[in-house]
Order: structure tokens, then sequence, then C-alpha cells
């Protein structure tokens, strides 16, 4: 808080008010010295007193806080979005210099899912992002007691973990899904090194009675990536 405004805030009051300084220092119980004190930007009252002011004379204590912060707020609203421009800028700049990323659709062959997603890669990495997964396998309103959700490659005989969704509780299989999004920044240093079929998808969903319900869903790469 501005003294020297708020002093100065004070000092209208009391003239306005046709007030000496001791009359507005008997109201508040403080010595008329408190008062000269607040008008000459020395010292400020407790904020209780603060707002008592501020209610007497139907002042918003918002803005009397606020007399220098909105300015200050203002200068550091202008810094944060001139850095966020910058590191945009050198972003670019660094995917540029190692060369434009390349996108390849994914989808499923799945009959009870459809999947939208793209594997993106340049020379140094690749990466996969599944943005959207929808249930078409007819109506399912069951609330279920827990669902999962995990990514996996398989290789030969093994399936690694390449990313896992967050787990849910009694919900429907279908606003789970809503809210589904997977994200692997570095999947594999080239595309090439992907094997069309190694993806699949794995949803369990855990019932009433117990019961698990597997959904096995493969990840299919609708086009080969581009060979140097």
């Amino acid at each position: 808080m501005d003294q020297e405004k708020f002093g100065k805030l004070i000092k209208d009051i009391r003239k306005k008010h046709n007030l000496t300084q001791k009359d507005l220092a008997d109201k508040y119980n403080v010595t008329y010295q408190a008062v000269s004190k607040w008008e000459n930007g020395i010292n400020l009252p407790d904020i209780s007193l603060i707002k008592k002011i501020c209610e007497d004379y139907d002042i918003d204590i918002n803005n009397v806080l606020d007399v220098k912060s909105k300015k200050k707020n203002k200068y550091y609203l202008y810094l944060i979005l001139s850095l966020v421009i910058i590191l945009g800028i050198i972003l670019i700049i660094k995917m540029n210099s190692n060369n434009d990323f390349e996108f390849k659709t994914l989808s499923t062959s799945c009959n009870n899912f459809n999947i939208s997603g793209s594997i993106s890669y340049n020379k140094n990495k690749s990466a996969i992002y599944i943005s959207n997964i929808d249930y078409c396998g007819g109506d399912d309103n069951e609330v279920y007691k827990e669902i999962t959700c995990t990514l996996y490659e398989k290789n030969n005989d093994t399936s690694k973990v390449i990313s896992s969704c967050e787990v849910n509780k009694n919900i429907k299989l279908e606003d789970y899904l809503k809210n589904v999004n997977i994200s692997v920044d570095n999947y594999v240093k080239d595309c090439k090194e992907y094997s069309e079929n190694s993806l699949y998808l794995e949803i369990n969903a855990l019932n009433k009675n117990n019961k698990t319900i597997n959904y096995r869903i493969p990840v299919i790469l609708n086009d080969t990536c581009k060979k140097d």
C-alpha cells in the first residue's frame, strides 16, 4: 500500500466531513499525532482500522489496498507474456534446427474402439500422442469400480509398458475414455525402429461383481515412416 496516497485519502476524508485531526483521532480512539502521521505518509493504521474507516466512509477497501499493486501487476503480466513469446521463438528455432517433424496417424483394427492419434518424428527422436479413444461396441451404462488403461509395446513374447493412464474409480467406460490422453515424448530414437504392429492399448474394467473385463486394442501406424 502506498503510504503517501493513503495519507492523501485520509486528509480528503477529514476535510470533506469538516473534521479536525483530533475529531478523527477521537472517532477511532487514537491520538491526533497518529492521524497527522497518516496524513504525512509517515505511518499507516493497522488493517482492521483501515477496514473500519473504509466502511464508515463507503470506500472500496480493495481500491485502497491495491493503489500501487495494479501497475505492478500489469508490469509483471507484460514481463511474463514477453518471456513466453521469447521462449516460444527459441523453441521454434530449436525444433527447426533439428529438422521439421514428420507426422503419421495412428488407428486401430479393433471393432469395439476407435482412436485418434499420431506418431511424430525427426532424425533425432519420435513421440506418440493419442488424443481420443471412443468405445463403439454398443451401450455400456455400467458404473465400474475401477478402470485402468495402459499402452504396451510387444517385442516377440514380451510386453513393455510405454505409458499408463490415470486410474479412475466408480465411473462409466465412456466417461473414463473422455479424459484419456496419452503422450510419450521419447519413444524411440528413429521412427523406422517402430514396428507397425508392436503397440497395443489394454483397458481393464472391474465391475461390481469384482470381475475384470479386458479390452486389448491394437494400435496401427497407417503409413510407414519416411526413410532418410
